[in-house]
């Protein structure tokens, strides 16, 4: 990780001059086979419209947005996608953590998953739960960050190629936020 690192929020308002660094993290994490919830026909303009598509819920708080910045390039992201429900607001799911292969083993993954923890922790959350693909460097990240692994379901998702592929899931809970 480089001194230059900074984690900053986006909000609704700043996503259409974040959304051309979005695009191309996700365009390079499907591309090295991330199962992310898209195929390896993704395109630049279906990856941006997909980020600006998340402006109500960003607005609404529905979803919390950072992005990581290693000097002016944005090299990773992570979301914290918020329940809603009168009987779920205790607990956030994390999504879509990607960092650019280019600048990955620095740190910058675990520095944005605790940015998202804390937020929910500061936020009331005590629960977090989150999905990666079974076998992937993103499961080692969560097991050694204090996640506790669920299970895994077979066939969960196709990865880019499309090839159906298990998932792990887990979850994290948090300590409520000192009085």
């Amino acid at each position: 990780m480089t001194d230059a690192l900074i984690i900053k929020r986006i909000a609704a308002e700043d996503l259409p001059t974040a959304a051309p660094g979005l695009t191309a993290l996700l365009l390079d994490a499907v591309d090295d086979g991330a199962s992310v919830g898209f195929t390896a026909s993704l395109t630049a303009e279906q990856a941006a419209g997909w980020w600006t598509s998340l402006a109500p819920d960003l607005t609404d708080e529905r979803v919390i947005l950072w992005a990581a910045h290693d000097g002016d390039r944005l090299i990773g992201t992570v979301q914290l996608r918020c329940e809603t429900s009168p009987n779920g607001r205790h607990r956030a799911e994390i999504a879509k953590l990607l960092v650019h292969r280019a600048a990955r083993g620095r740190g910058t993954a675990r520095r944005l998953l605790t940015t998202a923890e804390e937020f929910a922790r500061t936020g009331g959350r005590t629960l977090l739960m989150l999905d990666t693909q079974t076998g992937s460097a993103a499961e080692n990240l969560y097991r050694t960050a204090g996640w506790t692994a669920l299970g895994t379901v077979s066939d969960y998702a196709a990865d880019p190629s499309g090839t159906l592929r298990p998932t792990t899931f887990f979850h994290k809970a948090l300590p409520t936020p000192s009085a």
